[in-house]
């Protein structure tokens, strides 16, 4: 019997593979966080970690995020 051995080098998670993907919770686009460190639900604000290189599409693990983070208010001088 012969085994082949594929190598599992790490690939890098682009913009265009991100493209082909929807998130599993709503079936909205999703984008690539700005870090790289995750994968974000344009519609319903899941975020998707990638770990090991790996999107986890699960949505009972993603983590839902505020669209933008809150800016402090500076009170008016």
């Amino acid at each position: 019997m012969r085994v082949a051995f594929v190598n599992l080098a790490r690939m890098k998670i682009t913009e265009e593979f991100v493209e082909m993907m929807i998130c599993p919770a709503c079936q909205s686009k999703v984008r690539l966080k700005e870090d790289g460190s995750a994968i974000k639900c344009l519609g319903c604000r899941r975020v998707y970690p990638i770990e090991d290189d790996m999107p986890s599409m699960i949505a009972d693990k993603a983590i839902i995020e505020d669209e933008e983070p809150t800016a402090a208010v500076t009170p008016p001088a």
